[in-house]
């Protein structure tokens, strides 16, 4: 597989490279600090056991399973996730975690899952968005097993001991895009990401508008590297966005320290994703979006420990935003170049997010010219989740 062109006559083909799958995601629909140990471990179960001060969590569970599809120190979604995992040991304080990292989306996920069943497992934590089809496997082969993935959309039939999360990823991104559209002298912005997936063509579009408000002629490149984390393929795409005339640079990536390294090292801008980076990038950092997964995956444990979750929202798409005020993707620090009259503009997109509206409040026009949602149209976060389009703004292919 090759990195996909942006353009047909202007971005120079980039090497080729295996598939590397992995990453991001009631049968109702419901519309911090992320450092870890520098250490990793190959795919497999370990157990930790939180501190005595932690509250007990007599009940329906003694052991929560989490699998990562990378390792716990790279600067981005698995780190974050896995920080997630720490704050449930540290809340509860009896029970047993287990944490597998650089679990692939392939079969072996299964087996690892597996494992965790058979060492007692009684809640398992799929992060990786191409670990659903394994978790939804196992739910139906273990009943008494709840199973929860991050960033799916479960499949029929509905079990009712699985059901999927995720924060509204685009938020945060379309106002970091703001921020981005202020700051850009060229008028082009740079995007590498993984697969063009309902969340990443999300992101990438919400972006672009965002910097459009401030800026109408923005252009984003978007260049897909077909691998949720290959540092080495994630510096060539860096390279050759910022030889398109790119002055910022952002990512849909697993692991982003690359990126943003990349782009630090070129004298751009970079804006970051998944976990703060702003560390590697002291002069070029404008902001980014992070996860704070603490909240919902503590309350996600409870609910199951209460022997309530298929009764609950979480047994199905669940979904939060600024709308119902409990987003786990939040915006990541500004850098200096944001000016406060930046901000101020910032503010008043969450504000409107936070009464009702969206990154996609109509007119948005795709890339075809089409009119995808009219004047004052918003849609649902389940139709933002199948997005398969680009907005008009943005150079590349979502195929």
């Amino acid at each position: 597989m090759k990195i996909r062109r942006t353009r047909a006559a202007v971005v120079p083909a980039l090497l080729a490279l295996a598939l590397v799958a992995a990453a991001c995601g009631s049968d109702d629909d419901t519309g911090g600090d992320t450092s870890a140990p520098a250490d990793s471990t190959a795919p497999g179960a370990t157990a930790a056991e939180g501190g005595s001060a932690a509250p007990a969590s007599t009940g329906a569970v003694d052991t929560v399973g989490f699998i990562f599809v990378g390792p716990k120190d790279d600067f981005g979604y698995n780190q974050a996730a896995y920080a997630g995992s720490e704050a449930v040991k540290s809340a509860f304080g009896d029970l047993t975690v287990l944490q597998a990292e650089n679990v692939p989306e392939t079969a072996e996920s299964e087996a690892v899952m597996q494992d965790m069943i058979d060492k007692g497992a009684d809640l398992i934590f799929a992060t990786s968005f191409g670990h659903l089809e394994f978790a939804e496997n196992l739910a139906a082969k273990n009943p008494d097993v709840v199973f929860v993935h991050q960033g799916g959309l479960e499949t029929e039939p509905k079990l009712d001991n699985m059901g999927t999360y995720f924060g509204t990823v685009y938020e945060p991104v379309y106002t970091a895009g703001i921020a981005a559209g202020q700051v850009s002298k060229t008028g082009k912005l740079g995007y590498v990401y993984a697969f063009p997936i309902p969340q990443t063509l999300a992101n990438i579009n919400a972006f672009t508008l965002g910097a459009q408000s401030v800026n109408p002629d923005i252009e984003t490149i978007a260049v897909s590297t077909g691998s949720w984390c290959d540092p080495a393929l994630q510096a060539q795409a860096a390279q050759t966005l910022i030889d398109e005339g790119a002055d910022v640079i952002t990512q849909h990536q697993d692991c982003t320290k690359t990126i943003v390294e990349a782009a630090e090292a070129a004298g751009v801008y970079s804006v970051g994703y998944h976990a703060d980076a702003s560390a590697l990038a002291p002069t070029g950092w404008i902001t980014g979006s992070e996860w704070d997964w603490t909240a919902l995956y503590t309350d996600i444990v409870q609910t199951v420990i209460d022997g309530k979750f298929a009764a609950s929202p979480y047994n199905g798409d669940y979904r939060v935003g600024l709308q119902t005020g409990d987003n786990p993707f939040i915006q990541s620090a500004f850098g200096k170049m944001v000016t406060p009259e930046t901000i101020a503009l910032i503010d008043a997109a969450k504000e409107s997010f936070t009464a009702g509206g969206s990154p996609f409040t109509g007119p948005v026009v795709n890339q075809d010219g089409d009119t995808v949602w009219a004047e004052g149209e918003t849609p649902t976060y389940a139709d933002i989740e199948q997005m398969d389009f680009f907005v008009n703004g943005v150079t590349g292919s979502t195929s």
